[in-house]
């Protein structure tokens, strides 16, 4: 579902704006979705999503952006979980199996 809003500016202001080469949907689509998440009502994961961009470009972002928020929420985890699923499928995680001796060696790989 998309959500479609429309923002009024002044003709001149407008024009201006345009002739500068402004990408301004995109400017207040980010100004949007960041005064969300300083707020609380959007997730790290969900305002990646709502601007097309992964967790290093979203954390790249708040960092130009000098936005800092207290950490990553299960929403979040869960997502990381998801891309990294995608990416490497069930044999990119860690093995259940796999134990680390009481001494911390070597981890036994149940062979």
């Amino acid at each position: 579902m998309l959500f479609t809003l429309t923002i009024e500016l002044p003709a001149d202001v407008a024009q201006s704006l345009q002739r500068s080469g402004t990408d301004l949907c995109r400017l207040a689509k980010e100004a949007l979705a960041l005064a969300l998440f300083q707020q609380g009502d959007l997730t790290h994961a969900a305002l990646g999503l709502a601007l097309e961009l992964d967790r290093f470009e979203t954390d790249a972002l708040l960092k130009r952006r000098q936005i800092y928020a207290g950490g990553l929420s299960i929403e979040d985890l869960e997502q990381d979980q998801r891309s990294l699923d995608e990416v490497l499928g069930p044999a990119g995680r860690r093995s259940s199996s796999a134990t680390l001796p009481p001494d911390g060696g070597r981890p036994s790989l149940g062979w």
